[in-house]
């Protein structure tokens, strides 16, 4: 999708809407990245023994709330990775509205099922706020926490508050989403390094039979990116498909 008044090599993400006024707070969802990562909860529900779409409609607001707008609201009072224009003051404050909403779902959905779900509700609200604000010198803020907090927790959260327990199956689970987000992850570093941090790219590969060819930023990034786009959509089709399988 195009975006008025900011060309594609200058935007710090490809799904960045040009900035100002409504527009941020669109780009402060990463939207791609929330669905993808929404589709993880309900991978969660849809493995659980018994069918509860009650408890997936709580936990996909929960993890919007907490991770949708939270945790992106508190990365983005960090550096402004997307050079939005929208006041500090008002991404903290979305950042701790949110944070506490994502909580409350959290801890009523545990008295109503198990308090043992408290522990993965203080675990997320924990590592949402160290993890995107570098707290402890950054030791939170890697790839490894990325896949378990972003990819694991997701689908084990979710799992364990419909079926109250912990199977094989959903540890399985649990350890695709993580690879899947580490994969994530590797793709867009680099993708990322170059949207926000490269100001030229200069160069040429030469192939085998002579033919050159110009390094541009869009032959470092385009392929990661695309694998990006391809990834989040097909999470979101996974998701679709298994809520289908268990309401039909």
């Amino acid at each position: 999708m195009g975006t008025p008044g900011l060309n594609e090599a200058a935007r710090p993400a490809f799904y960045a809407l040009a900035p100002g006024g409504w527009r941020d707070y669109v780009t402060l969802l990463h939207p791609p990245y929330t669905a993808w990562h929404l589709s993880y909860v309900v991978v969660g529900a849809a493995l659980a023994p018994e069918w509860r779409p009650g408890v997936l409609g709580l936990a996909l607001l929960a993890f919007f709330l907490g991770m949708g707008v939270g945790a992106h609201a508190l990365d983005e009072l960090q550096g402004r990775p997307l050079q939005t224009r929208i006041g500090r003051t008002m991404l903290a404050v979305l950042a701790g509205v949110s944070l506490v909403g994502a909580a409350g779902i959290g801890v009523g959905t545990a008295f109503a099922t198990s308090l043992w779900l408290l522990a993965f509700v203080a675990g997320g609200a924990f590592i949402a706020v160290a993890y995107n604000l570098e707290l402890f010198g950054g030791r939170f803020h890697g790839t490894l926490w990325f896949a378990l907090a972003w990819g694991a927790l997701p689908v084990l959260a979710t799992y364990f508050a419909a079926a109250e327990a912990i199977r094989i199956e959903a540890v399985l689970a649990a350890v695709f989403a993580a690879l899947i987000s580490w994969a994530q992850r590797v793709l867009s570093t680099p993708v990322r390094m170059v949207r926000r941090q490269v100001r030229t790219v200069t160069g040429r590969i030469e192939l085998a039979d002579g033919t050159e060819l110009p390094v541009t930023a869009e032959t470092l990034s385009s392929h990661a990116e695309l694998a990006l786009r391809l990834l989040s959509a097909a999470m979101v089709a996974l998701a679709v498909a298994l809520v289908l399988l268990r309401v039909t």
